[in-house]
């Protein structure tokens, strides 16, 4: 298995570089001048030529490129004065002179807007998206499970048809149409009888004492926005997974043996019904990740769908660029911890 996580790391090394590559082509060759929006408007010629110097932006695009992928690579060739160490830190592993290889933390340079390292600024909003992910992973997935073992249990009954209907029209809807549609419903229309807002953050601030205190409620409206897709896959998932596994001998010779059908259900069949589900429940859940974005920005949630789309309007590169790679690593690592968790699982796979 250790082969296996080390020759995968390696594939999603090789994902993430050609992310990092497509991406800054595709960013440098738009039109805009970065070091006119750092120094401003009124700024001279001799301020905007030392930012476009400090940016290497008067190198050509090859030379950046080498450039970006040191800097994001976690073990880059660095100058070790004083400069080199304030920007990038890290250890020096091999030192070469004036400079260094140096095992560091990823650097995805600095804001244009604010100034601050694109990192830091990503970690600080991760936490939100985190929550509203896994809220919404975990809405899709007990509902879907439950939703899909009652239709299954009930095939060609006018309740699994109600609950098939509604899981394709779940998958039809894109997910921020239902956002809007949730958002203005019970947020804003209802909002007096559900106590729910059309925005708010994880965490609220008493304006009198200062204190800050959960707030679970402004989690609930964005969380079931964005499971709703999940939530109907999962079920119609769940649902054929059962019909197959029900039909299976061992399941008949269960219940020959005297099994009860709640038993039979949850300790046989259910169990390997389940793999499939874990799979897409895992894949989603990288996927809510990046797909939270526009749910974010309907609701004003804090997280990295809000910062990235701000960026957006104000061409703010380095946040943008920062943020793609930052889920597609998501993406590789997550991605990874589902093959090995199939394999558990399933002891019919094997990890070669």
């Amino acid at each position: 298995m250790f082969s296996f996580i080390l020759r995968r790391l390696g594939q999603g090394l090789l994902v993430l570089v050609g992310v990092a590559c497509t991406v800054f082509i595709l960013f440098n060759v738009l039109p805009g001048d970065p070091a006119a929006l750092l120094a401003g408007q009124r700024s001279d010629v001799a301020t905007k030529a030392a930012i476009t110097a400090d940016l290497g932006l008067d190198q050509p695009l090859p030379a950046r490129l080498l450039g970006y992928l040191n800097d994001v690579s976690p073990l880059g060739l660095h100058p070790r004065d004083s400069a080199g160490r304030a920007r990038y830190g890290g250890v020096a592993v091999l030192p070469l002179g004036s400079r260094a290889v140096v095992l560091k933390t990823p650097y995805l340079r600095r804001s244009f807007q604010s100034n601050k390292d694109v990192l830091r600024i990503l970690l600080d909003y991760f936490p939100g998206t985190t929550w509203l992910a896994l809220a919404a992973m975990l809405i899709a997935s007990v509902g879907g499970v439950a939703f899909g073992v009652v239709a299954a249990l009930r095939p060609q009954s006018w309740l699994d048809r109600v609950l098939v209907s509604t899981s394709v029209l779940g998958i039809s809807v894109p997910s921020f149409v239902a956002a809007i549609v949730i958002a203005v419903t019970f947020g804003f229309y209802w909002s007096h009888w559900t106590g729910l807002s059309l925005t708010g953050q994880l965490y609220e601030t008493d304006p009198f004492t200062g204190e800050r205190h959960l707030a679970l409620r402004n989690l609930l409206l964005p969380a079931v926005a964005l499971g709703i897709r999940p939530l109907a896959i999962i079920t119609q998932l769940t649902r054929s997974s059962m019909l197959d596994v029900l039909g299976q001998d061992y399941i008949r010779t269960a219940r020959a043996k005297g099994l009860s059908r709640t038993a039979t259900v949850l300790h046989h069949a259910l169990r390997n019904a389940l793999n499939p589900v874990v799979t897409a429940v895992s894949g989603w859940l990288a996927s809510l990740m990046a797909g939270a974005f526009f749910i974010e920005y309907i609701f004003n949630w804090k997280g990295l769908g809000t910062i990235t789309l701000r960026a957006v309007e104000n061409l703010d590169f380095p946040v943008v660029m920062g943020s793609t790679l930052f889920v597609a690593a998501l993406f590789v690592v997550i991605n990874i911890a589902v093959d090995v968790l199939y394999a558990v699982l399933d002891p019919r796979v094997k990890l070669g």
